[in-house]
């Protein structure tokens, strides 16, 4: 029997298949070695550990012998080393769990570890986007969403635009190739944006039998 929680999707990312017209353009998830760095600051976390054993190695260094003194400080720097594999296990984690899904007529994020939801966006729902692009061409697309669409920071988070809580941003986290994922956003939002609808009104059977008489 299968454990996988994501058997039952029609199409990786989506709860269902897309309707008659839609055509998927893109599908990606995180960079996990990027992820770590920027959403769970793994550097100021490995930064604080390092500044407690020096700390400590200074305090001690007066009192005992050297060898005594790096003995003494050095748990925090196994303690880091515990805290700075989490932080690595938990970005791996959501990275393999999260799959982004640009199409021609929305953005779909299928995010959450323990938690799974799909955020479905249209692009009609879309007031603009941010690119933040790195060194090394990741970079994060934050959508600010128009009106009073509002989600849950902590819901979303790590896939947010960073600090921002009055009105969360959903936000494509840390993905490789960045500025043409973003270019192609562009295009396919602006050309749904900007094409008409076009509905059929079909006479009623009231106004035929008006029209009848």
């Amino acid at each position: 029997m299968s454990h996988d929680d994501f058997d039952q999707e029609p199409i990786k990312g989506l709860p269902e298949l897309p309707p008659e017209g839609e055509v998927i353009l893109w599908q990606g998830r995180p960079d996990w070695w990027t992820l770590t760095r920027e959403s769970l600051n793994l550097y100021w976390v490995a930064g604080y550990f390092l500044f407690l054993f020096a700390w400590r190695f200074i305090v001690l260094s007066d009192q005992v012998t050297l060898s005594q003194a790096i003995s003494g400080a050095f748990p925090f720097i196994v303690l880091g080393g515990i805290v700075a594999g989490l932080l690595m296990l938990t970005a791996f984690i959501q990275a393999r769990a999260t799959v982004y899904t640009i199409t021609n007529r929305r953005v779909a994020m299928r995010i959450g570890a323990a938690l799974t939801v799909t955020l479905n966006l249209p692009y009609t729902q879309i007031a603009n986007a941010t690119l933040d692009l790195r060194k090394g061409g990741t970079g994060t697309i934050a959508l600010d969403l128009i009106g009073d669409n509002r989600l849950s920071y902590l819901v979303c988070w790590p896939h947010v635009r960073p600090w921002v809580m009055r009105r969360t941003q959903p936000a494509l986290r840390c993905i490789p190739d960045a500025a043409n994922i973003a270019q192609m956003l562009s295009d396919a939002a602006e050309k749904r944006v900007t094409s008409p609808v076009i509905t059929r009104n079909t006479p009623s059977a009231q106004g035929n039998a008006v029209a009848a008489e």
